[in-house]
């Protein structure tokens, strides 16, 4: 099933909580959206679904417009982050329930939900466990059950809002591998909310980077990182530094020097150069780089990360070295980035 998000604004008391979002979902596609608290992700979502109305705009589900229609009416399937299970049911009757609350012809026999919830509770892994209760389960097979109860119905458009937010990180990366393998075996049209980047860029097809109620990009999780179109989407995705900038005769400048960066194409002026820590090379002298003394050290795994103040300003950045450098505090390091974007100061 295909979601066409269509300019849509939705205002809580007058306040913007989306401002004129657009979005194309393609059938059977795994979607992120990805950012900060505030940034609109839930009540996008929650406008997919039907649990809001939009202020202006409209939602399709491939040709209908669905922008008032109400969640039922629009067969969708919904996983909340607390699960909202019913404590009273067993995991059978929590799988079956949205299908024996069904209406008229529409509802299928108690055989066959049987049937059905046998067959979900095969696919999330959990056989043997239909006869217990959710008290009786772990978080990671809570959410399990409210994926299988969300699929029960077969729904057009599956839809997550931060399933793994109330789980640990071991349970999180699980779960993450797990859900990607049921959507590739269903084909579901998925879309989830989530603030872990690290989640959006491993599980989905695309990646909807959401700031302020706009939509920042779209794109795959290579597309994101690598050429990200804004200083938000820089900062947001992975790690980064930032240094403020000039650019001169195609030159990218620090203070009153260059520091070896070519940026031909670049408007001449006040800019800002964005890097990650790990795109650096050290360099020996500088005769154009980057060079700054060690404020603080730390160990990461198996690099070394490494604070320098640079500049008369004292700004910081940071950048990754081998875990066995013998950068100490106040020490000095020169380095160049290798992958680097400027933008211009606001």
């Amino acid at each position: 099933m295909e979601v066409r998000v269509a300019n849509v604004r939705k205002e809580f008391d007058r306040f913007p909580a989306l401002r004129d979002v657009s979005l194309d979902i393609k059938s059977g596609e795994l979607i992120a959206l990805l950012g900060p608290s505030g940034s609109g992700k839930t009540t996008l979502l929650r406008l997919i679904a039907g649990l809001e109305r939009p202020t202006r705009g409209n939602i399709f589900f491939g040709e209908e417009d669905a922008s008032h229609k109400s969640i039922q009416e629009r067969n969708v399937g919904f996983v909340f982050q607390h699960y909202a299970l019913f404590r009273h049911m067993t995991v059978a009757d929590n799988i079956g329930f949205g299908l024996k609350v069904r209406h008229g012809p529409t509802r299928p026999s108690a055989q066959e939900i049987r049937r059905r919830a046998s067959e979900l509770l095969d696919l999330v892994q959990l056989s043997g466990l239909e006869k217990r209760y959710p008290a009786q389960l772990s978080g990671g097979q809570r959410q399990r059950v409210a994926l299988a109860r969300a699929m029960a119905i077969e729904p057009r458009v599956l839809l997550l809002d931060e399933p793994f937010g109330a789980l640990d990180a071991q349970v999180r990366r699980e779960l993450r591998r797990w859900l990607r393998d049921i959507h590739d075996t269903t084909g579901h049209t998925t879309v989830f909310v989530t603030h872990d980047q690290e989640e959006a860029l491993e599980l989905a097809d695309r990646v909807v980077v959401m700031s302020q109620g706009r939509i920042e990009q779209v794109g795959t999780a290579d597309d994101i990182y690598d050429t990200p179109n804004s200083p938000f989407v820089y900062g947001f995705i992975g790690e980064s530094s930032s240094v403020p900038v000039k650019v001169e005769d195609g030159q990218v400048w620090i203070a009153d020097r260059p520091i070896g960066l070519s940026a031909p194409q670049a408007p001449e002026g006040q800019a800002t150069l964005f890097f990650r820590p790990h795109d650096v090379e050290l360099v020996d002298g500088c005769s154009g780089c980057i060079a700054g003394t060690v404020a603080a050290s730390r160990r990461v795994a198996g690099t070394r990360r490494v604070e320098l103040e640079i500049g008369g300003e004292r700004q910081r950045v940071e950048i990754e070295l081998p875990v066995d450098h013998p950068a100490a505090q106040k020490s000095r390091v020169a380095f160049r980035p290798r992958r680097w974007k400027l933008f211009p100061a606001a």
